[in-house]
């Protein structure tokens, strides 16, 4: 069955009972399920029942996956130096019409019945829920609550989970893939999760890791940095103003744990930690009342305010590597993931998920990227040797 959902995923066979019917009168689908020509096909309805029970309590597509990605590794497909991670939005199995707005629902016996809302409900109580309990989301599925309502799929706004993918820049082939609904901060912590399983599970740590201002936050940079992981990835910096001074002129004094403003003019703190790990600097209010900038630096607040993040240590060290060769170099050979990402959706028909809730879309997520790394394996495999040259 393993077999057959691997060859519906790369053939664009979405449907388990046509994908049965292919079977059946396919003889290399047979063959390469291990089927002879009298062996029975196993019916469309089996399907499912595996996918929820022992396939997911196994683990089975992940291993599967893994051992893709093993052989590639033989092959020499891996370089294993530099990593690249983005995140693109699949559409969930969810209407856009049928949503509730805010985050209460009022679940129907009915409703509590099916998958997605029982692992939802479940998941509500674990260490790691799927919402955001700094900001409740604005509307919600009631067929598939762990989908997450967004602005940055196919249509103005729709229901869709984000199908990350890290990748080896030299090849390229998907290292580890990962669903989460479509909010920023869970793509982010998704990369934590699949850098430490990537080196717990296949061996590998790269020394670069490429990725675009998404990734640029203080908490990732400073990760990445405490593994001695060089992060290549722009910063994501609020501290530039429009008509004043930018926070790059002020001057930080370690020492002392103060700014200097363009005018040698201190900034003090009291060192309260504020959200997004957030340190606030501000100048005394008669010093900015009486300075001949205060127009550009502040026109709008009795003084200057400027902000560091608690791992700006970390955001320091990628802006300075933000001016070496490897990082233009990086910045170049991360774009071959858009080429996954094109690849799963217009030609693995990877646009709009079949099945619902956050496991749903995991094993989705999981085939398609087993089959893009199946593809490049053959591809490189199968390459005729040289011919030689005659005298």
């Amino acid at each position: 069955m393993v077999r057959m959902l691997l060859i519906g995923y790369c053939f664009s066979i979405r449907s388990e009972r046509r994908l049965c019917q292919e079977v059946k009168v396919n003889l290399a689908y047979r063959w390469f399920c291990g089927l002879g020509l009298e062996d029975t096909v196993p019916h469309h309805s089996t399907f499912s029942v595996n996918r929820h029970g022992r396939f997911r309590d196994s683990d089975i597509l992940r291993k599967v996956f893994e051992e893709v990605v093993c052989s590639c590794m033989k092959a020499g497909l891996v370089g294993g130096e530099g990593f690249a991670i983005d995140a693109s939005v699949i559409e969930a199995d969810a209407s856009r019409f049928q949503r509730v707005k805010g985050s209460e629902v009022n679940w129907t016996d009915k409703q509590r019945a099916t998958r997605p809302v029982q692992e939802y409900l479940l998941a509500l109580e674990s260490e790691n829920p799927p919402i955001n309990p700094d900001q409740k989301p604005k509307a919600m599925s009631p067929s598939d609550p762990a989908s997450a309502w967004t602005t940055r799929g196919r249509y103005k706004v729709m229901f869709g989970y984000s199908l990350n993918y890290v990748i080896d820049m030299e090849s390229p082939v998907i290292l580890d893939v990962e669903a989460t609904p479509t909010r920023l901060s869970l793509e982010t912590d998704a990369t934590e999760i699949m850098v430490e399983r990537i080196e717990d599970r296949l061996g590998l740590k790269p020394k670069r890791f490429a990725g675009d201002t998404a990734y640029g936050n203080g908490k990732t940079l400073g990760w990445l940095v405490e593994r001695d992981i060089e992060p290549h990835i722009p910063v994501w910096d609020r501290g530039k103003r429009s008509g004043a001074f930018a926070q790059s002129e002020f001057t930080y004094d370690a020492e002392r744990d103060i700014y200097l403003c363009p005018t040698n003019k201190p900034l003090t703190t009291t060192r309260r930690v504020h959200p997004s790990n957030t340190i606030y600097y501000r100048a005394s209010t008669l010093d900015c009342g009486g300075c001949q900038f205060k127009e550009k630096c502040c026109p709008k607040s009795p003084e200057r305010r400027v902000s560091r993040n608690l791992n700006e240590t970390a955001r320091e060290h990628a802006r300075a590597l933000m001016q070496t060769e490897a990082y233009v170099e990086s910045s170049v050979e991360r774009k071959k993931i858009e080429v996954l990402f094109g690849e799963a959706k217009h030609i693995l028909s990877m646009d709009r998920l079949r099945l619902r809730g956050l496991s749903g879309a995991r094993d989705e997520f999981l085939l398609t990227a087993t089959v893009q790394n199946l593809k490049r394996l053959v591809a490189h495999v199968t390459i005729p040797p040289p011919e030689p040259i005659s005298a």
